[in-house]
């Protein structure tokens, strides 16, 4: 279990290929995390059951990058229903 209090703004968020492909933003709930804007100013979010580890100062996810960005979602979980 990921202690979500150790993802912090501004954490590298590194791929399964050990290549970094964004930055944390904060967290969003409990159970995802807000990336910073990326080259088009759009925000993305991901689970937190992606992260396998926070040690070294980085958020390390179980997928490839390319996977990653294919399944990030581009509005909030919290925005749902609203």
């Amino acid at each position: 279990m990921i202690n979500t209090n150790q993802i912090k703004p501004d954490m590298p968020v590194i791929c399964s290929q050990d290549g970094q492909f964004a930055t944390v933003d904060h967290m969003e709930g409990a159970g995802t995390i807000k990336l910073k804007k990326d080259k088009t100013g759009q925000h993305h979010y991901i689970p937190v059951s992606w992260v396998t580890s926070t040690e070294g100062g980085k958020v390390k996810i179980d997928r490839p990058g390319d996977q990653a960005m294919q399944e990030w979602s581009s509005t909030s979980p919290n925005d749902v229903g609203q």
